[in-house]
């Protein structure tokens, strides 16, 4: 048996960045089949809720741990946000240019990018590619200040709940990653093909099944 070793060369992980946002808006089918870039991303923190364990006593001890469901929420940030977002975002334009706020919000979709580095690629070891379902967007707080000598763009911010999609032998999920250092470069690019779209394809959020459909069982 191996000795356990820390620090090795090339084991020193770490995680940064996000890029390559992607908003998928969902048709009467919930079938996420139009993508869009959603530039100015400048984060995404994911808050994942629930999984709380609710002691249950009896015979005199601890009996066991009952543990509530786990939810997958997140805070997106960005200096801007593409028009197709308004209805997410409960707006309606009746008019070219004209928006009406206080609408129901449209639930959809989100792909984004995180780089993953090590101690010998830096930041260009790999990525990962997040996969969101059933998002819904609450009300946040838009603040605009007069420009002054530290002028800054304003910053929009979204708090989201998401409602989990089926997957076949587990749980549903809202959420689903693939690790580009762990899985077939050919398999992926086809699985980019989908969320970005190319020649013959547009841009779709495919379900986690079809994702998993990708992938071999085995590496």
């Amino acid at each position: 048996m191996a000795q356990i070793t820390w620090d090795g060369v090339g084991d020193r992980l770490y995680e940064t960045g996000v890029d390559h946002c992607v908003l998928y808006l969902p048709n009467e089918q919930g079938v996420y089949d139009t993508g869009v870039a959603w530039n100015g991303i400048t984060s995404i923190s994911e808050a994942p809720s629930g999984a709380e364990a609710t002691a249950l006593y009896a015979d005199n001890i601890k009996y066991l741990n009952l543990q509530s469901a786990e939810e997958f929420g997140a805070t997106v940030e960005a200096y801007t946000y593409p028009e197709e977002f308004a209805v997410c975002d409960g707006s309606a334009a009746p008019r070219p240019g004209v928006l009406i706020g206080q609408q129901p919000r449209r639930t959809f979709g989100l792909s984004y990018r995180t780089q993953v580095g090590n101690d010998v690629d830096g930041n260009d070891h790999g990525y990962k590619l997040h996969l969101v379902y059933g998002a819904l967007a609450a009300p946040s707080e838009k603040a605009h200040s007069t420009i002054n000598d530290s002028p800054e763009a304003v910053t929009f911010s979204w708090e989201l709940s998401t409602t989990p999609v089926a997957v076949t032998g587990l749980k549903p999920t809202a959420v689903l990653t693939v690790d580009s250092t762990k899985v077939d470069q050919t398999t992926m690019q086809a699985l980019e093909a989908l969320l970005y779209g190319d020649e013959s394809t547009e841009p779709s959020l495919p379900l986690p099944d079809e994702v998993l459909a990708l992938f071999p069982t085995e590496p």
